[in-house]
């Protein structure tokens, strides 16, 4: 048997995280006598020291540093393990958890649900939309079972490529940039607020000229509405180019960009035949339905 267990390395990481003890006990409904007996058995179990107060914060040795280090991973798989055996009724999956980025074409995403929900009915999908810039910090990201996504260096698990997603500059017709005599220049595109999608923080180029929103819905419908040009998907947008209310910018170069979009199973989830389904169904769904104006 080991000497130390999870649960003290769990506090150790909730000290380090949190910076305190007091807080570690807070975050964790545990007294803080509790949390300190814990730490100091690991450190006597292991013979090393792992914290250190440094003012008013405690933080780890270079020592602790490496093994928490080494320890994060297991911890993460053992809380996915218990969230896992929570969507398990007599052996069966009662829930499949999927990360979606906001630029999949969302008719082919409702058709593969649709297919899924007929096949099996009894599975409860949580569905959690994300931004290229939100992932993969968001929690939700550690319990997905399949993901789609367009960054598949920082995500552990099996993927493959899924499908283009062709990105074009758009303004609504009677934007001022539409009347500029000849292509635009980035000089020009400069003076006037670009529609970006983001998690809502300091934008990448810190351009005080970008305007921030964070949903496709809102980036989209703020270019309809004239505030700005923007990057948009454009099958997204396939109504409004169709009915001129939107109208590609004549940009000097660079008039269209793609981006890909991976589909991933996660690392440590068993590919049973619920998950496997899904997965066949979001590679097959035809992108048949126009999606809905923004509005």
């Amino acid at each position: 048997m080991n000497r130390t267990t999870l649960e003290q390395w769990a506090i150790l990481d909730c000290v380090f995280t949190t910076g305190s003890f007091a807080r570690a006990a807070e975050t964790l409904h545990r007294s803080q006598s509790s949390i300190s007996y814990n730490l100091a058995q690991l450190q006597t179990l292991l013979g090393v020291t792992l914290l250190v107060p440094e003012g008013r914060r405690t933080v780890l040795t270079p020592t602790g540093a490496t093994l928490l280090s080494q320890v994060r991973p297991l911890l993460k798989t053992f809380s996915y393990v218990e969230a896992q055996a929570a969507t398990l009724q007599d052996g069966m999956r009662s829930q499949l958890n999927l990360v979606v980025d906001v630029i999949y074409p969302r008719e082919r995403l409702f058709s593969a649900l649709q297919q899924f929900q007929q096949r099996w009915p009894h599975i409860r999908v949580r569905l959690t939309e994300v931004t290229e810039s939100m992932f993969p910090s968001m929690s939700a990201v550690d319990d997905a079972d399949v993901m789609i996504v367009t960054d598949r260096q920082n995500t552990a698990g099996r993927g493959e490529w899924l499908m283009n997603v062709d990105f074009i500059a758009v303004a609504h017709r009677d934007h001022p940039l539409l009347s500029v005599s000849g292509p635009l220049t980035e000089a020009l595109l400069g003076n006037w607020p670009r529609i970006q999608i983001t998690d809502g923080g300091k934008t990448a180029s810190g351009d005080s000229h970008n305007w921030d929103f964070s949903t496709l819905d809102a980036a989209a419908g703020a270019v309809v509405a004239g505030l700005g040009y923007g990057w948009l998907p454009q099958a997204y947008i396939q109504q409004q180019l169709a009915a001129g209310i939107l109208k590609p910018l004549p940009l000097s170069h660079g008039t269209r960009r793609v981006t890909p979009l991976h589909i991933i199973l996660r690392q440590d989830v068993p590919p049973d035949e619920p998950v496997s389904f899904l997965i066949s169904a979001l590679k097959m769904a035809l992108d048949t339905t126009p999606p809905a104006a923004p509005r």
